[in-house]
């Protein structure tokens, strides 16, 4: 069978399956063992597990476990909800004024944990109900939850991150450092496109009322020692890995330190806490290593077949400039993103993008950047959007999955907006990893 035909038939069964509700990780691992035997027989199998073991044996994997077991410990302990307390303190005075604190919480909450699903579900919890209550558009409070929840994809410590450099063998650092800028340009965005939108329309972002604004300025003061041991967390974390300290592995293991002496200092280190948040933990990681079997195990048995050297001739091959190539592939994960976990996504279109991207002469450090944008706007686009289900779990039952969905628009749009900043200008991505070589 020649590569253009595996090609069709491996991508095109997948999608297949997946159109018949079966599981990614099951379908690409029923994808890769298939045609493994199909073509070299089962002597064909110890290439697949050996390439698993290889992507498993990587030391730096361990850190993922250790930042899902900070972000669970976070949101039981309590530490998170006091960093919300402490940024309302100082909402009210804008217009929009809670949606930007919101938004503010969200960035510092995404440098903390860098796991999606518990911020959305937190500040669904917390924001969003103060949010309705003073009068907000409900499909702006919406949307700031979903996306600013989002933002752990973007703002290191992220997982999408990790997983991504241990694919491509890209250094992790360098990836959390050119992160950093286009992070917070994004939370940047959408404090302004908030700030604009309730400036030309205060009813879609009223004050809260004057009783509830004229908080002594002493008190406003007091409720920011909630920052405290949020910064503390994020010190332990971003900052050994900055200072050169302590390897990313290293540092989540600060992080869950920290996150655990947090949690001590609050009063709540309590066992069942932490063996919540262990159980939590294994269930998540069980997750991610299933989808990385069915994913190592299928990419492998194309690379056998010689799938890289193919798209690649075929991509290369086109008359068009560089960037049109690298524009193709942003289609390519955009269109995934609707159907896909960003985990699928990394570990099935990475191994074969970013060679291409090398060779094109770019930085597969500033396409990691990119690729993180793509995934932010995977978080809220339809049918998929797994932002839009995290909230629906917690939102008033009135607010439909439908709302919250058409409540997501112009964040993907924002987000849009920047994805098309820094792949026209990649020095926003690479300033700062610059600096430090």
């Amino acid at each position: 069978m020649s590569i253009e035909w595996i090609t069709v038939a491996m991508f095109g069964s997948m999608l297949l399956l997946l159109a018949l509700g079966l599981p990614l990780a099951f379908v690409t691992g029923l994808i890769g063992v298939t045609f493994c035997l199909g073509l070299y027989g089962p002597m064909g199998l110890t290439l697949v597990a050996s390439r698993i073991y290889s992507f498993m044996n990587e030391y730096a994997l361990v850190s993922v476990p250790m930042f899902i077991m900070m972000a669970s410990l976070m949101e039981k302990s309590g530490v998170a909800k006091d960093l919300f307390d402490a940024m309302r303190a100082w909402a009210g005075k804008l217009p929009g004024g809670l949606a930007i604190q919101t938004m503010v919480a969200a960035t510092i909450m995404g440098a903390m944990t860098g796991i999606i699903g518990g911020e959305i579900v937190l500040l669904g919890m917390i924001a969003l109900p103060q949010m309705l209550r003073l009068g907000y558009d409900r499909k702006l409070a919406i949307g700031t939850i979903c996306a600013g929840g989002s933002l752990g994809t973007m703002i290191p410590p992220s997982i999408v991150l990790i997983i991504y450099g241990l694919t491509v063998n890209v250094p992790i650092g360098e990836l959390f450092t050119a992160n950093i800028i286009p992070g917070l340009l994004l939370a940047g965005v959408y404090m302004v496109y908030i700030f604009i939108r309730c400036a030309i329309n205060p009813k879609l972002g009223p004050p809260a009322p004057e009783v509830e604004r004229a908080i002594p300025l002493r008190r406003e003061l007091g409720q920011l020692r909630g920052l405290v041991l949020p910064m503390l967390v994020i010190m332990a974390v971003l900052g050994t890995i900055y200072l050169g300290i302590a390897s990313v592995t290293e540092a989540a293991a600060m992080g869950v330190v920290g996150t655990l002496a947090a949690s001590a200092v609050r009063g709540e280190l309590k066992w069942v806490h932490v063996r919540e948040s262990s159980v939590q933990t294994m269930h998540t990681c069980g997750m991610l290593l299933w989808l990385s079997f069915g994913a190592t195990a299928m990419i492998g048995v194309y690379n056998l077949a010689g799938g890289p050297a193919f798209v690649k001739e075929m991509m290369t091959g086109l008359d068009v400039p560089p960037v049109v190539i690298i524009l193709i592939m942003m289609g390519v994960l955009l269109l995934l993103g609707t159907m896909m976990d960003w985990v699928g996504i990394c570990l099935l279109t990475m191994p074969i993008f970013v060679p291409i991207v090398r060779e094109l002469g770019y930085s597969p450090v500033w396409f990691g950047v990119l690729f993180c944008l793509n995934m932010q706007v995977s978080y809220l686009s339809p049918p998929f959007g797994p932002a839009a289900f995290y909230l629906k779990g917690v939102a008033p039952k009135d607010i439909s999955l439908n709302e919250i969905f058409s409540a997501l628009w112009p964040f993907i749009l924002l987000q849009l907006v920047v994805l098309a900043l820094v792949l026209f200008n990649p020095q926003i991505a690479l300033w700062l990893p610059g600096l430090g070589g």
